[in-house]
């Protein structure tokens, strides 16, 4: 859990100290703003293919020398002199990085029994809700402050206590199930795997329509300064968790598909009313808030589902699901640059709604059947 705070600050950084960053690299918001863009598109290649690379290796080895890369790289990084600079070693940083959240979750899975493997993979991605949670607030709150580079060493000190911990606590001999050519083409045969990867790709998509550009667009539309802008990053991670730790009690209870569905509007519900909102700076941060509530959970709701659907094939189903979630936030911020770029900044909230709504839509038409209930 730790190590997916550790990855979500790694990718989500640049979303909290844009401003920052555009001044010190001496770029434009949407410069510096393809830092999530080009990071995701390396995210969204490396997970699938570092899951084939290492899928026979052992899961306290594979994870702690994940972890190592992260935290190397984020040191790298806060002496980087340059935006080129910056951009090449996040490019490196995350192809490694990509493969802690899913292998993470793989992992999760081969440590608990069957009947709590759904609460145990909501519980593990609770590490990018307080990623959110605490890690955008602060990430604005210290670079606002102290500059970006102090960020970019935090959570490289960070990376070096999870990887710490990881290899003290973490039992040795796991292994998960070979990914080879079989196991790809085996998923691309299961339509109910399809499917899931879509929603994961809409539904991320429409958040980073927004989401890269949040504290710009917060600027720009209410004149909010550092510290609201950094309150609003605090309420919707905090929701974040709470969102997470409802649902990692429910969902053994009422089924992945109805949690994952009831979140899913959630978050419609928080996208809409920062449409509707927008200039209003308390309306947007309660918005947020409700956003934030279905933010992790849906992620969480995704691995269980693609878990349940094929547990066989759950460490490269749960690989390219981590993918599929790049794929949608490199296209949801490549969008949101370009409406930015472009003063739509209005416009960014309801193009945000309409991909959430395409992804309830998918949801509901995934309804399993009751001896599928698990997905």
């Amino acid at each position: 859990m730790l190590g997916n705070f550790v990855t979500g600050c790694s990718v989500l950084a640049p979303a909290g100290m844009l401003g920052e960053l555009s001044s010190g690299l001496h770029v434009s918001i949407s410069t510096a703003g393809l830092l999530v863009t080009f990071g995701a598109v390396v995210l969204c290649v490396g997970s699938p293919l570092t899951a084939w690379l290492t899928s026979r290796i052992e899961r306290r080895t594979l994870l702690a020398a994940t972890l190592a890369v992260l935290a190397l790289g984020n040191f790298a990084s806060a002496v980087a002199p340059d935006y080129a600079s910056l951009l090449g070693i996040r490019l490196v940083m995350l192809a490694v990085g990509a493969l802690y959240t899913p292998q993470a979750a793989g992992t999760g899975a081969l440590i608990v029994p069957a009947e709590k493997r759904g609460s145990t993979i909501a519980y593990l991605f609770l590490g990018w809700s307080l990623a959110a949670a605490v890690g955008l607030p602060a990430i604005a709150f210290i670079a606002s402050r102290y500059g970006w580079q102090a960020v970019y060493g935090a959570i490289g000190l960070m990376g070096c206590l999870s990887f710490l911990l990881l290899v003290w606590r973490l039992p040795r001999g796991l292994t998960g199930a070979p990914v080879d050519l079989t196991t790809w083409a085996t998923i691309g045969r299961n339509p109910m795997i399809l499917s899931l990867l879509l929603i994961t790709t809409l539904q991320m998509s429409g958040q980073f329509v927004v989401f890269t550009y949040m504290g710009p667009l917060l600027a720009r539309l209410t004149g909010a300064g550092p510290d609201p802008i950094a309150l609003v990053f605090a309420c919707y991670g905090a929701c974040g968790v709470i969102g997470t730790l409802i649902a990692s009690r429910i969902v053994d209870s009422w089924g992945a598909w109805k949690t994952s569905l009831f979140f899913m509007l959630v978050l419609l519900a928080g996208l809409a009313g920062w449409a509707l909102s927008a200039g209003i700076y308390s309306l947007m941060a309660v918005s947020v808030a409700i956003w934030g509530i279905g933010f992790a959970s849906t992620n969480s709701m995704q691995q269980v589902r693609l878990v349940g659907a094929a547990p066989a094939l759950a460490s490269a189903s749960v690989s390219l699901n981590t993918s599929a979630l790049y794929i949608g936030q490199a296209a949801g911020s490549a969008i949101g640059g370009f409406l930015y770029a472009h003063d739509l900044i209005y416009a960014s909230g309801y193009v945000a709604t309409a991909l959430i709504a395409l992804a309830v839509i998918a949801v509901i038409l995934t309804k399993p059947k009751k001896a599928q209930s698990v997905q």
